[in-house]
């Protein structure tokens, strides 16, 4: 069967006792079991329906299958119709209204993703409208799809409400075809765009009528891509005198903020080519380029991961870095907060690319605080985002299956650094607790070929780390001490301290390497830091080595220190 002839749509019930609601209609099952699981996350919706759409070819009729149900049964009470409430949109005006854009973008999706068209432009444009009318069952079935929910709320028959739609939708195209036929929309190849504008000022429909001549420039776009630089070339057109140039950027704004914020339109103007990920590095790029630019001259592991906006994307960067434009941009930031939020991953196939990714965005965005975004909501986003890398799957696809039980611990807190949120550190600190009192990680260490010192070095940096981490007390010390367990059964084995303190070596060389040990830096504290410090206090006792110790003034300062960060008198 024909692509087009099957669409999926998401339903959400707000509340007990209201009804279903029609959320978004697409083509694309992922996106729009996405999007049901998106409306519940953010408690929008306290149930969500996915249904499959398919055309009957005989009956022209379409047949529904549900695939997805999930949230709260409805225990509430159907509330009663409120007899005679009227509509939302009653004229045509209203069907230009953000609000209804918005619902005639998720009724069309698909189509205008096919036709690579905005609402605003399928508004404006009579060709669109044409070829809408033409398919007849797309505009058919996104009525009918509005009219039900409608009719519950008002207390109406279907078919009253539908014809009420089919009125107002025939009303408007009736009056885009009339004033297209008149020569009412202005076209800027006969007069210019600033020209236009301040002729228009003052009309008492100067949004309509500037919006007919921006949507016909736009048809000369054939990409996304192309619909945006037209849209800044008209920018650059734009006229100097206040009210009109307030006028015209109001006007270029709304198709600019329809295009960023479809998902086609913001992937192919930053490239197909991108991850989720590397997306959302762009978009931030985008929204705050003076920031983000900042912050990569210093940051070199930012510069690594941040793709370069070229074409479109970095002349629309130059301008959203203005005074102009302030609802795209905040637009674009939202949606990185949205996809931050989602269930998708940054770097599919690529763990610990994505931690990388993640720490990145939220020094990015962190520096772009106050401009696109506050502080709390960058900082909610990135706790909902570090709860997917505490997540079972994600852990086990992080540390595969070629690193050693020392190189897992490694990793896992170097995964509870870049964590964020109290729950999400406390689930860290668990999976560090699990693998360093796993009986592998002891027994591998005691037999691993590496020196005593090796390893003894390497646990007390693994030791150090976990208080770089961010746990709580009650979490970190735990750790922390079954590190120094396994430290002092290694050196146990080796009897490193007394081999030391033993060594056919000068004094205060031997002294120093058991005071490292006593200090925690070359063994964690623990049972092998103490042996170290009752061997260095035996070599300290005897005179005739204190008073070689005495002979080297410059090891004395050195010694001295060494003892007060042990712990021991100086």
């Amino acid at each position: 069967m024909d692509r087009a002839q099957v669409h999926f749509e998401v339903f959400a019930r707000r509340q007990h006792g209201s009804s279903w609601s029609l959320q978004l209609a697409t083509e694309d099952r992922t996106r729009a079991i996405e999007s049901a699981e998106e409306l519940l996350a953010e408690q929008r919706a306290i149930s969500v329906r996915v249904t499959k759409e398919t055309l009957d070819e005989e009956t022209r009729e379409f047949k529904t299958v549900t695939i997805l149900t999930k949230g709260e049964p409805d225990r509430g009470k159907v509330k009663k119709p409120r007899e005679g409430l009227e509509p939302l949109c009653v004229s045509p005006h209203d069907l230009y209204t953000l609000h209804a854009r918005d619902r005639i973008g998720r009724l069309l999706e698909g189509w205008l993703a096919r036709n690579r068209a905005t609402p605003f432009e399928l508004l404006h444009r009579p060709d669109l409208i044409e070829k809408l009318e033409a398919t007849g069952l797309e505009l058919q079935h996104a009525i009918q799809k509005v009219a039900i929910p409608e009719a519950q709320a008002r207390g109406k028959t279907v078919h009253h409400v539908i014809r009420d739609f089919q009125k107002l939708v025939q009303a408007t195209i009736d009056r885009v075809m009339r004033d297209e036929r008149k020569g009412r929309f202005p076209d800027f190849e006969t007069e210019s765009f600033a020209a236009a504008t301040e002729r228009l000022v003052g009309h008492p429909n100067q949004q309509y009528l500037l919006g007919g001549g921006i949507a016909r420039a736009m048809s000369t776009g054939a990409s996304w891509s192309g619909k945006v630089n037209r849209l800044l070339d008209l920018a650059d057109q734009a006229p100097r005198e206040p009210a009109a140039r307030a006028l015209a950027f109001h006007m270029l704004e709304t198709p600019l903020t329809e295009i960023l914020g479809a998902r086609a339109g913001i992937m192919e103007l930053l490239g197909v080519h991108l991850d989720l990920g590397g997306a959302l590095a762009a978009m931030t790029r985008l929204a705050a380029a003076d920031a983000v630019d900042a912050l990569i001259s210093i940051e070199p592991a930012v510069a690594k991961v941040m793709p370069q906006l070229q074409g479109p994307a970095a002349r629309l960067a130059n301008w959203l870095d203005g005074p102009y434009f302030e609802n795209v941009r905040t637009a674009i930031a939202h949606r990185v907060l949205k996809e931050l939020t989602g269930p998708k991953r940054l770097r599919p196939n690529d763990a610990e690319g994505e931690i990388v990714m993640l720490r990145a965005l939220a020094m990015a965005l962190t520096t772009a605080v106050g401009r696109i975004l506050t502080y709390e909501e960058v900082q909610e986003a990135f706790i909902n985002r570090s709860r997917t890398l505490v997540r079972a799957d994600f852990v086990e696809a992080f540390l595969g299956h070629d690193r050693s039980p020392l190189g897992e611990v490694e990793a896992l807190l170097w995964l509870s650094e870049n964590v964020t949120g109290g729950a999400n550190k406390r689930q860290a600190s668990r999976w560090v607790q699990a693998n360093v009192s796993a009986l592998r990680f002891e027994t591998d260490l005691r037999a691993g070929p590496d020196s005593a010192a090796t390893k003894l070095a390497a646990l007390a940096e693994l030791q150090r780390s976990v208080f770089r981490c961010g746990f709580v007390v009650e979490e970190a010390n735990p750790i922390a001490v079954k590190i120094g367990e396994v430290g002092g059964q290694i050196e146990a084995d080796a009897r490193l301290a007394q081999a030391l303190a033993r060594a056919a070596a000068p004094v205060v060389n031997r002294l120093t390497l058991l005071l490292r040990l006593a200090a925690g830096e070359t063994a964690p504290r623990g049972p092998a830091a103490d042996r170290a410090k009752t061997e260095a206090i035996r070599l300290m006792r005897a005179p005739e080595i204190r008073a070689e110790i005495a002979k080297t003034p410059d090891a004395v300062d050195r010694v001295r220190a060494l003892m007060q960060t042990a712990g021991m008198a100086a």
